[in-house]
């Protein structure tokens, strides 16, 4: 059986000190990166992380921090990315320690911007990492319902099964239910388009249209993310799968998704900005929606949904005309 070893954390956000959570809950000792010195500072005076999640209290002498990635990396074997996807590349410009024999598990559900990869095509194809090292961590799941010990269902994604099913076996307890995948392209890619429909579905509760019209849009959606999968990486999945429609349905409805807030306050009328700024949070949807439009270009995809919020979003069309003119098309 392959062993995980210790593990680390790379991210200092909510589902960071979810997955945080969970794993030191199994082993008793994680290393955390996080990137600034005061969190640190602050997290080990109160127990908890001063910015996410504050419910959450660790014993944090089984956690060895450091804001130096170096450190982290070059002492661990398990390296889990858990960082905004925007902010990849400028953590990872920080390595002078070789990462390619490391097991490389990322719950980062984006892509990376400019390069417009997946994080395990970026990790294999940037840092040499093969892909029997990598991992993905699938929903679906909000991390302040893991904090709250509610129920949830992870699915962990990697090309070799022995390795997922450690991994899986280090995240499974009471409240965490897994499974494992051999679709680590199909679940990235899921989880990045899942976000830009949770912002169409916002976008529409902003604009006061009603539970009707959001079950006929998330019927779309899931219509529209299997034809993507399908052009990408056309291999056998059941795109009805909780990893799939089910990650697509938590992040649309739910009251936790930033995805959907953001996408109500677009639909309100703000401007991407005030909301951004407003939120104080990322929202991937908003960096995935102008990745995955540049990705279908050379594709072609029939991707109403995501034209729409593309338009919105980036050519500053009103939401009212552009979702007018996307229920017209729906059926």
């Amino acid at each position: 059986m392959f062993d995980c070893g210790k593990i680390a954390i790379i991210g200092g956000g909510s589902w960071a000190t979810a997955i945080a959570k969970i794993v030191v809950g199994h082993t008793h000792h994680i290393g955390w990166y996080m990137r600034r010195d005061d969190r640190i500072e602050d997290f080990l005076k109160l127990g908890h992380n001063p910015a996410y999640l504050t419910s959450v209290h660790f014993s944090t002498d089984e956690i060895y921090f450091s804001s130096d990635i170096n450190k982290i990396v070059d002492q661990y074997k398990t390296l889990v990315f858990v960082t905004p996807s925007p902010y990849l590349k400028n953590h990872l410009k920080k390595l002078r320690t070789r990462i390619r024999d490391k097991y490389i598990v990322t719950a980062i559900k984006g892509i990376v911007p400019d390069e417009n990869l997946v994080c395990s095509e970026y990790f294999h194809q940037v840092y040499d990492v093969p892909y029997d090292q990598l991992a993905c961590i699938g929903g679906p799941s909000h991390a302040e319902e893991v904090a709250l010990e509610r129920l949830s269902y992870l699915t962990i994604g990697c090309s070799d099964n022995e390795k997922a099913e450690a991994f899986a076996d280090l995240l499974s307890s009471n409240y965490i239910k897994t499974k494992t995948s051999s679709d680590v392209i199909g679940i990235e890619y899921s989880s990045v388009l899942k976000n830009v429909y949770a912002i169409a579905a916002g976008i529409c509760s902003g604009l006061k249209y009603g539970d009707n019209f959001q079950a006929v849009l998330m019927s779309n959606a899931v219509q529209e993310m299997a034809r993507f999968l399908k052009v990408i990486s056309p291999i056998e999945r059941n795109v009805y799968d909780s990893v799939y429609l089910g990650d697509q349905l938590v992040t649309g409805y739910s009251n936790f998704s930033r995805n959907r807030v953001f996408g109500t306050m677009i639909g309100k009328g703000y401007s991407v900005k005030s909301a951004q700024i407003e939120m104080e949070m990322i929202a991937e949807g908003y960096f995935g929606t102008k990745c995955m439009k540049e990705i279908n270009r050379r594709l072609h995809v029939n991707m109403p949904i995501l034209d729409a919020v593309y338009n919105i979003l980036y050519e500053r069309i009103s939401p009212q005309i552009e979702i007018k003119l996307l229920t017209d098309s729906f059926r």
